[in-house]
């Protein structure tokens, strides 16, 4: 009888803790995501120091190719990535003259020189290959990757971190992995860089500690939100400019957590996703405070699946203004 008693007072209280969670996670929700832009923030400054609009994502695309580079505090490391990505474009685009690129660099209210070291790139190559588009305030990785995505126009559009970690020429391996997906359903398509295939001798070099986060953190990706995709955290993705335009406009997650959303979006849609291995190399100065990071992303994923599952969040787009 006691036995009985305990399970069934233990069912219970996990029944009225998941009700609670819910409850909370559907009322603290923000319905929809922030596309507001401030007025700052629609217009860049280009190669001769003049404001010009900055063009929107509903516009027909005019490029091939744009790379979105979030950048916080990054004068120290932008320059490697800056570098080795306009190298190999520049080449790309001696051997095939019709392939055009933009980069744009997205200042996410960084407070040291990144601005300026971004500009002096704009300078030398000239503002129609790359822009800076300074926020106003920090928005998160994945605020400054929508903003800068809004204001692209590539018919295909790259993500790729400021710290360089992923060869950039690794590029041509993603957009394989886009084309092998074709057809396209509403010209919708993502190719996501993966990591995965290096994770064993990551863990040979992590704490016990950090590889025990790693893994619970992959197993509340697969638990809740992304089943098919082993490495939801790399930062070099490559989507097609409907894929790009349906989710970002969708999107709630600003933080770390929101290459999760992004795909557990596209999974709903039924956007087909690929999956490929790239070359990647841990650069000193990541921003990613272990510990707590770690635990406002797992909240983050626990509300993602609940906010979407209770109807809190809906997959409807609207316009950045």
């Amino acid at each position: 009888q006691l036995g009985k008693l305990l399970i069934e007072c233990s069912a219970f209280f996990l029944i009225s803790f998941s009700s609670q969670i819910c409850t909370v996670a559907h009322v603290t929700a923000k319905k929809m995501p922030t596309l507001h832009r401030h007025e700052e923030e629609k217009f860049f400054i280009n190669a001769e120091g003049r404001k010009e609009p900055v063009p929107s994502i509903h516009d027909p695309p005019t490029m091939e190719l744009s790379v979105v580079v979030p950048s916080y505090n990054e004068e120290d490391r932008l320059p490697l990535m800056m570098d080795e990505a306009l190298d190999y474009l520049e080449k790309r685009q001696k051997r095939d003259p019709s392939f055009t690129y933009e980069v744009i660099v997205v200042n996410d209210g960084s407070k040291d020189q990144t601005t300026k070291v971004a500009m002096e790139y704009c300078k030398k190559y000239g503002s129609d290959k790359v822009r800076v588009l300074s926020l106003v305030k920090n928005r998160g990785k994945g605020g400054a990757v929508r903003m800068g995505i809004f204001s692209s126009r590539g018919k295909k559009i790259l993500m790729a971190d400021a710290d360089g970690a992923t060869k950039f020429a690794d590029i041509e391996k993603v957009e394989e992995g886009l084309k092998n997906l074709r057809p396209w359903p509403n010209q919708m398509a993502i190719s996501c860089g993966s990591r995965a295939h290096l994770e064993k001798d990551s863990i040979a070099k992590r704490s016990y500690f950090r590889t025990l986060l790693m893994y619970g953190f992959h197993f509340l990706v697969w638990f809740l939100c992304v089943k098919d995709i082993r490495d939801t955290q790399c930062g070099f993705k490559l989507l097609t400019r409907q894929a790009a335009l349906r989710t970002f406009s969708i999107l709630h997650i600003e933080r770390w957590a929101f290459d999760v959303e992004l795909l557990y979006i596209a999974q709903r849609l039924k956007i087909p996703i690929a999956e490929v291995a790239v070359n990647w190399t841990e650069i000193e100065g990541s921003k990613l405070v272990p510990f707590w990071s770690w635990l406002q992303m797992g909240r983050d994923l626990l509300f993602i699946r609940l906010r979407y599952m209770t109807g809190a969040w809906q997959l409807e787009t609207r316009k950045c203004n």
